[in-house]
């Protein structure tokens, strides 16, 4: 009977742990191994046609004005995305959250529903409200005559025109984190700032952001995460133009990969791209760790 409780923990996660080998482990290992080699179309015919390159992908990788570009485009994505996300997912939060109507439990649903709508088909309406000269936006704007936005034909307002929609996507799981934070927030600190005479923008200030602290580290981490990962919205709605203006390291990856079949390539990009992302990580840990000494 001993044998069989000590036994029973690894039962339980004995499925999960193969899952997670057989479908991320062991395809991650693929990738390192594939990311030395120069594997393309012709060594998946015939793996006699691979050859090991050694680290002439990530060297290529490294000094490629293609993947410069987009290292820059990402850059600015996360610079500017992630902080409106969090500033705006947070607002939101706290509104709801002041709200005593039960309106306000339906503005729930009404921001969260982005989120869990299918990026490719909100990528496409989006492409149509963006339309030069039949989007509703730009229709909008003619009425009002303020002239026309190229939304998606200049470099810099096709990414701030990207970020305007990944915002609104990103908004709805960031602010049920935040909705939950504050829940658990004591109520006794609210009463004794009322007590003090505290207003409403004083709690929110001194009581509910400090007590928010760790649900906005966690955010601003996994908010960066996914917007170092930028994909789905360039991909659907610019494939990177114009002029690969929009291009995202991860659309780089993905066009190496599957549209040239350099496979080699693509993998030593995507490896570059992950380790960035875990120094990024590294770094907000420190500074947060920091922060807290």
């Amino acid at each position: 009977m001993r044998g069989s409780s000590k036994l029973a923990p690894y039962l339980f996660i004995g499925p999960s742990l193969i899952l997670l080998t057989v479908f991320s482990l062991v395809p991650i290992l693929l990738a390192l191994v594939i990311s030395f080699t120069d594997m393309d179309l012709s060594g998946l015919v015939d793996y006699g046609n691979i050859q090991f390159i050694g680290l002439e992908n990530y060297i290529n990788v490294l000094a490629d004005p293609a993947f410069h570009k987009a290292i820059l485009n990402t850059l600015f994505y996360v610079v500017i995305g992630v902080p409106l996300v969090l500033l705006f997912s947070l607002a939101v939060a706290i509104l709801i959250n002041m709200g005593e109507s039960r309106l306000f439990s339906a503005f729930r649903v009404v921001y969260y529903l982005p989120s869990v709508t299918n990026v490719v088909a909100v990528a496409v309406v989006w492409s149509y409200l963006y339309n030069p000269t039949l989007g509703l936006f730009n229709y909008l704007l003619s009425e009002w005559n303020l002239g026309t936005v190229p939304w998606l034909t200049d470099p810099t307002t096709a990414k701030i025109s990207l970020i305007i929609l990944a915002v609104w996507r990103g908004i709805g799981l960031n602010m049920i984190i935040f909705i939950a934070a504050i829940k658990g927030i004591p109520k006794s600190y609210y009463e004794a700032a009322q007590l003090d005479g505290a207003n409403s923008w004083q709690q929110i200030w001194y009581i509910t952001l400090p007590q928010l602290r760790f649900a906005i580290f966690f955010v601003s981490i996994t908010t960066m995460i996914g917007w170092l990962q930028f994909f789905e919205e360039p991909f659907v709605m610019t494939d990177g133009g114009p002029l690969d203006g929009t291009i995202s390291a991860a659309l780089f990856i993905y066009n190496n990969g599957f549209k040239f079949s350099q496979f080699g390539y693509a993998a030593a990009g995507s490896f570059v791209l992950f380790f960035a992302i875990i120094a990024i990580t590294l770094i907000q840990f420190r500074l947060q760790n920091k922060a807290e000494s």
